[in-house]
């Protein structure tokens, strides 16, 4: 068994570690971590049994951590110990399933007798988790898939829906005097890692085993039935043709089954009702759009109800939230200007800062969506992609697929996961202005090392033919790209300066009397003396004749 000490003082974190009888409760490992944030990553990390934490940190409160191990982690328990007498955090603290609270100075005997708590609670909970999973896995192997695929032609197969509902009606799978239902998706996360690992990594026998969990509320009373949904993506829905019961009870009894069962929660998105089976494609579209309206920032909210649904009662969040007026939601264009001016930047500082920005304001606001966040990532995509092609040209698709293939190693969040984070989503930020701030430099210095080579090489060789052609082969880059950096350097073409190069060695040629005019111009790169005449009189004022009488 594993213990976490959490407490952002290194002093507080010795004296737990030197107070608890470990051997005692059987707790054969003591991790630590100085904030909330870095206790997140040992969570998922190291799965403790047992987290002993503060209230007040500097990175992550105890307040933060305690609602994610609720919603996240709901088979570790934990222990607040605090230097804080507050009423208010003593009632979180038990609402989010804490073992106790103990305040600072810390005594040996109390610190015990919690731990004691908390470890025969994880103990009891854990047998029963483990002989509910057994019975669970058992159900899965003997009981009969109940016609998903006919069930699933209900919803988007309109030419065989008929023929589907007489077999589904012929098998008793479904009643034959329903006239109106509601249909109901639940939010399966394909990045639920934690879940997925319960069934060995096998999706398919997850998504069996939730299906059968919901049937065991919906098929004794004949409410309705779940099933996997084979029209799209991964997904399980619900017919409900039982429209009297409350549907939030329902789903309250679903979760609790499914939390005993799997140790985790789902979301629900619900559509109105509607006429079956005529209504369940537009169904399925309001139960999707549903979830993807939900405020992530309401982490205890697990009906999502369609926005046209009249009679779920439903408010603004956060009016719902006891906060009356909050702010309009945050768009990627209150942000951009702070995203482009610090990529230019590329200073940690202020990368950091407009990483830190958004996500507070998005805190702030009250208001987090998966639709939102996928319109951020689309809208951060764009604005990439438009840094990207105006500082590079014709460069910019192998640096875009260079950046693309960043992305596939270092993905973002999920916008829709049960893993939400604002800590994540600003952290994803953060590397995608810095990977890009990072990118454009580094092509930036190359491209200042090409345009000095090139220099170099006309030094060197302007007395010769040279052509745009030649040196772009030469460097392999293209025409345009020595022309346009050209333009930028000297806001001259490439041409005009090697005509400039030459007529300034033809100065350095003039003050010596033993060369002959056509000499010089030779020399520099001139094949006509009379065309080197002018030229040089266009750039200097006075013809070589001139200027050599000048120079003696």
């Amino acid at each position: 068994m594993k213990a976490l000490i959490v407490d952002d003082e290194a002093r507080v974190r010795k004296a737990v570690r030197l107070l608890v009888d470990w051997e005692v409760h059987q707790i054969e490992e003591i991790l630590e971590a100085g904030s909330g944030n870095e206790a997140m990553g040992l969570i998922r990390k190291e799965k403790p049994a047992l987290v002993i934490m503060d209230m007040m940190m500097e990175s992550g409160s105890g307040l933060e951590l305690m609602s994610w191990v609720d919603e996240f982690a709901g088979n570790t328990k934990f222990v607040v110990v605090s230097g804080h007498d507050d009423f208010d955090f003593v009632r979180q603290t038990v609402r989010h399933g804490g073992i106790d609270y103990i305040l600072k100075p810390i005594e040996a005997e109390m610190i015990n007798n919690a731990v004691s708590k908390a470890v025969s609670a994880w103990r009891a909970e854990e047998e029963e988790r483990n002989h509910r999973q057994r019975q669970s896995l058992r159900l899965n192997e003997i009981k009969p898939i109940y016609g998903e695929k006919l069930l699933s032609a209900l919803i988007d197969d309109k030419v065989n829906a008929e023929a589907s509902l007489r077999r589904l009606i012929h098998d008793g799978i479904i009643p034959q005097d329903i006239r109106t239902s509601r249909l109901i998706l639940l939010q399966t996360d394909s990045g639920n890692n934690p879940l997925l690992r319960r069934f060995g990594g096998d999706s398919e026998l997850m998504y069996y085993a939730i299906v059968n969990i919901c049937n065991e509320f919906l098929q004794s009373q004949r409410k309705g039935i779940a099933f996997r949904y084979w029209g799209g993506p991964p997904e399980i829905a619900i017919i409900l043709w039982d429209l009297e019961e409350s549907v939030t009870g329902l789903i309250s009894r679903m979760n609790q089954g499914l939390y005993l069962t799997l140790q985790f929660r789902m979301h629900f998105g619900i559509s109105t009702a509607g006429e079956f089976p005529g209504q369940l494609p537009a169904g399925r579209a309001e139960a999707a759009e549903a979830l993807l309206r939900r405020n992530l920032l309401r982490h205890e909210d697990y009906c999502h109800f369609s926005p046209a649904e009249p009679a779920a009662g439903l408010v603004p969040d956060g009016q719902r939230s006891g906060k009356p007026g909050t702010a309009a939601p945050l768009n990627f264009a209150d942000v951009q200007e702070d995203w482009r001016l610090a990529v230019i930047s590329g200073t940690p500082e202020a990368l950091s800062a407009a990483a830190h920005y958004w996500t507070q304001e998005l805190s702030r606001r009250g208001v987090v969506t998966p639709q939102m966040l996928n319109a951020w990532k689309a809208d951060a995509m764009l604005l990439r992609s438009r840094l990207v092609r105006a500082a590079l040209g014709s460069q910019a698709d192998s640096v875009l697929a260079e950046l693309e293939q960043q992305d596939r190693q270092n993905p973002s969040p999920q916008p829709g996961g049960y893993s939400f984070s604002l800590f994540a989503w600003r952290d994803w930020s953060f590397t995608f202005m810095q990977q890009l701030s990072q990118m454009l430099s580094a092509r930036h210095m190359n491209e200042q090392n090409i345009v000095t080579e090139i220099i170099k090489y006309i030094e060197q060789n302007y007395a010769s033919d040279l052509s745009l052609q030649e040196i772009a082969g030469k460097f392999q880059v293209s025409r345009e790209y020595v022309s346009r950096r050209f333009k930028q350097e000297y806001g001259i073409n490439f041409s005009d300066y090697i005509v400039s190069v030459r007529i300034e060695k033809a100065k350095l040629l003039l003050p010596n009397p033993g060369l002959k005019l056509a000499q010089i111009s030779e020399m520099v790169g001139f094949h006509d003396v009379k065309y080197f005449s002018k030229v040089f009189k266009k750039l200097t004022g006075l013809s070589p004749k001139d200027y050599r009488g000048r120079a003696e």
